[in-house]
């Protein structure tokens, strides 16, 4: 492959990226803990969106678990989010680990 080749691919490649990137931001995910009381939707550039907890998941003598579920929630949705938008970079790169992009 000549080097302007090269550089041809690699252009096009971060143009392709950029387009994910944008696109990712539109995607939403939900996470979901307790049997639904929490929910959390982020984006798929792992940006939370809202946070909607049941009434019935608050317990004012014992908040901590409502912290949990609120956590439990927001990792499961990052995780689906990272989840996709690592798949969708590999579609991109071919598989190829690249520093810097994620």
């Amino acid at each position: 492959m000549s080097k302007g080749n090269l550089m041809l691919q690699a252009r096009r490649m971060q143009s392709q990226i950029q387009q994910l990137q944008e696109s990712l931001s539109e995607l939403r995910f939900e996470g979901a803990a307790g049997g639904g009381l929490v929910t959390v939707v982020a984006d798929g550039r792992q940006r939370v969106h809202k946070v909607n907890i049941n009434p019935e998941a608050v317990d004012p003598s014992d908040l901590s678990e409502l912290a949990d579920l609120v956590t439990a929630a927001t990792n499961m949705a990052i995780q689906a989010s990272l989840t996709h938008s690592k798949a969708e970079m590999r579609k991109i790169t071919g598989g190829l680990s690249l520093p810097g992009l994620s």
